[in-house]
């Protein structure tokens, strides 16, 4: 991955994050998956040749989004303190 790559890679995950937060409420608060759901859906092997970029991003959705506990989520807001769903303060985290 060349610098130009990897600044457009950056952007689309700024997006995909923006876009996360944007619509949190409509996804789940909790996952409607049960203990060990991932085990059968990534190789239990890691693989010889790498995967694309594009496969690997496939799977934020596909493999990891489904266990997620959305807590930005307004219905998970009497839980957490909320400062993080801030835009500055996830940048000033990371």
């Amino acid at each position: 991955m060349d610098a130009a790559e990897f600044r457009r890679r950056g952007k689309e995950m700024v997006d995909y994050v923006a876009d996360y937060l944007e619509n949190i409420e409509k996804r789940q608060v909790y996952p409607d998956v049960e203990p060990g759901y991932l085990r059968s859906l990534i190789p239990e092997e890691a693989p010889e040749e790498a995967e694309s970029y594009e496969d690997v991003f496939k799977d934020i959705e596909r493999v990891i989004m489904p266990g997620d506990v959305s807590l930005s989520s307004s219905f998970m807001a009497i839980y957490i303190f909320y400062v993080w769903y801030i835009f500055k303060a996830l940048l000033i985290s990371y």
